[in-house]
C-alpha cells in the first residue's frame, strides 16, 4: 500500500513523489532568474492545484528567501489559492449589479445544494465555491460561472439544474 507523503507537524498533505519532483526542476530551473516568484507560483498551482504551505516552504526555500515573502505574494493576489478546488469551480459574482439583483440568494442556494461554505471545496472533489467582484456581464445579473461557463439572470430555483448538468457531465 502506497503511504501518502505527509507533514507530521502540520498534517499537511505534500502531494505525489512526482509532483514534488516537477515543483524541484521547476524552482532549479528557473531560480536564477530575478523576479521568478509569481512565475513559479503559477506553474505551482497548476502542479498541486492550489498552494498549500508545504510548497510554499519547499519554494521559499529553494528560492532562498523568506516563508513570510512567497505567503505574502500568495494572499495578496487573487488568483492564488490556498485550499484546494473543485474540479468545477463556481463562481458566484457578488459586484454591485448582481448584488442588488439577488446574487446573495444565489450564493445560498449553491452552499445548500452542495452542503460547503464558500471556498470550499466537496468531499468528492468535484465542485468548490468561490465568489468574485465582477465577471465583466453586468447585463445578465445576477452571474455565476461554473469553469468558464456563464449562466446569467439567474434565480436559486435554477441552481439546482445547474449543477445537475455538470455532476452528468463528469460521470
Amino acid at each position: 500500500m502506497k503511504q501518502e507523503n505527509v507533514c507530521t507537524a502540520c498534517e499537511e498533505k505534500l502531494g505525489t513523489p512526482e509532483q514534488e519532483a516537477r515543483l524541484k526542476a521547476l524552482i532549479e530551473e528557473c531560480k536564477s532568474t530575478p523576479g521568478c516568484l509569481m512565475h513559479i507560483l503559477q506553474e505551482a498551482q497548476g502542479i498541486y492545484g492550489y498552494l498549500p504551505m508545504q510548497v510554499q516552504k519547499t519554494i521559499a526555500e529553494g528560492l532562498g528567501i523568506s516563508l513570510s515573502e512567497v505567503y505574502g505574494v500568495v494572499t495578496f493576489y487573487s488568483q492564488f489559492s490556498l485550499t484546494p478546488k473543485g474540479k468545477n469551480r463556481i463562481s458566484v459574482c457578488l459586484g454591485t449589479a448582481c448584488y442588488v439583483k439577488g446574487s446573495d440568494k444565489i450564493l445560498a442556494e449553491v452552499e445548500k445544494e452542495l452542503g460547503i461554505k464558500c471556498g470550499e471545496c466537496t468531499e468528492d472533489g468535484l465542485f468548490s465555491i468561490d465568489s468574485c467582484r465582477c465577471v465583466g456581464a453586468c447585463g445578465l445579473a445576477p452571474v455565476m460561472m461554473v469553469g468558464e461557463e456563464v449562466y446569467g439572470k439567474l434565480t436559486p430555483d435554477m441552481v439546482h439544474g445547474i449543477l445537475e448538468q455538470h455532476r452528468e457531465e463528469n460521470k
